[in-house]
């Protein structure tokens, strides 16, 4: 994504939380201003138009959207990993219903106002930055605090971020006056039209650098590997996002910082399974241990405890160990414990053991299984 690219609600000049109606309106107005139809060979109204036509596709698709108020640009970027938009600064359409052809149909090609150009060298937010970060099971269920290095953009120390030499200032651009804009006046059959454009020497800022830093070259911003220390609260999942504001790339003409996003990806654990707040664990136990009843050992995330299985206990069945499972980042409270009772049938056995088995299923008969009893009495109805 480019660097600096301007907040989507400053391109369409709408406050974020507008209604979908307020965004159609705001892009057919910048459209109708900056179309290529009405200011050939314009560069500065092109750009303004394949502007707002990206910042329309995503703030007109609800999905787009937010994704975009969760995770700015990097949310939809295509490059980081979120699905981004793709394509959307064309002449193409500006996706969803509403695109800017309608906007011509309406008004049967006729351009009026103009209106002045908004001007570019107000401050702008940095871009915001994604990493993805592998932690354990337990770290995730507990929490912890990692270091991460990224590679972004920071203000040169060498000129402050202001890109001019040491001891230099920007000035006036006298091109535009500082105003950043050139205007001109055409004349048509319907009147005269005012129409203004980034000013092409200062690229709409206002201002020039007569002496640039020799460090950045003028841009103010120079690369760099940086560590940032990232808190993981206890409880979070596969696919959380954590937030560090202020953690971004610098910000453009005085603007904030971008932010941070961390997204986790949690490594599954080799007996636990976790659902929400939850811990599922499914525990081998023999016949004879369901059969007869037993204390069993169960182990949990910090220590073992012990637990009674009743005698006569069936496979499949789930028993509930409270507050000894996960915190949950949103309530605080603490999940429980589910033991599935999962039986094991030995697979190897020699002579001695057969003999005693088939003995203790004679002492048994039938009448001790009770399933398997009604089961045989419903064949005998069914075939009768």
């Amino acid at each position: 994504m480019a660097e600096n690219k301007r907040d989507f609600y400053e391109v369409l000049g709408v406050n974020k939380g507008a209604s979908d109606d307020e965004i159609k309106k705001a892009y057919r107005k910048m459209a109708m201003k900056h179309h290529p139809d009405k200011n050939p060979g314009n560069k500065g109204s092109e750009d303004k138009f394949k502007e707002a036509n990206e910042a329309y596709s995503i703030l007109s698709d609800a999905d787009k959207k937010n994704k975009y108020d969760r995770f700015g640009h990097a949310g939809v970027d295509p490059n980081a990993g979120y699905g981004g938009f793709g394509g959307a600064g064309g002449f193409g359409g500006a996706g969803g219903s509403g695109g800017f052809e309608d906007i011509f149909d309406m008004f049967g090609g006729m351009f009026g106002g103009g209106g002045t150009q908004r001007r570019r060298n107000g401050p702008t937010k940095g871009r915001d930055l994604q990493q993805s970060m592998s932690i354990s099971f337990n770290e995730a269920a507990f929490g912890t605090k990692k270091q991460m290095q990224i590679n972004k953009y920071v203000n040169c120390q060498a000129c402050d971020g202001t890109g001019a030499e040491k001891g230099t200032s920007k000035i006036h651009c006298p091109k535009c006056n500082g105003s950043g804009e050139i205007r001109t006046v055409k004349s048509t059959p319907f009147g005269q039209f005012q129409s203004s454009a980034p000013c092409d020497r200062c690229n709409g800022t206002g201002e020039i650098i007569e002496h640039p830093c020799k460090t950045c070259g003028g841009s103010g911003k120079v690369r760099k590997t940086v560590t940032i220390s990232v808190d993981i609260p206890a409880g979070v999942d596969n696919d959380s996002v954590i937030s560090i504001r202020g953690q971004g790339e610098p910000g453009g003409n005085g603007g904030p910082n971008g932010d941070f996003y961390v997204v986790v990806s949690v490594t599954p654990h080799k007996v636990f399974k976790r659902n929400g707040s939850d811990l599922i664990l499914e525990m081998p136990i023999s016949f004879t241990q369901l059969a007869l009843g037993d204390d069993i050992i169960v182990p949990t995330l910090i220590e073992k405890i012990s637990y009674k299985i009743p005698a006569g206990t069936q496979p499949d069945t789930v028993f509930r160990i409270k507050g000894k499972g996960i915190k949950s980042v949103r309530t605080g409270k603490t999940g429980d414990l589910y033991i599935k009772v999962d039986l094991e049938i030995p697979t190897k056995m020699n002579a001695d053991q057969k003999k005693k088995l088939n003995e203790l299923a004679d002492v048994l008969g039938h009448e001790s299984y009770i399933k398997k009893s009604k089961f045989a009495e419903t064949m005998k109805e069914l075939f009768k």
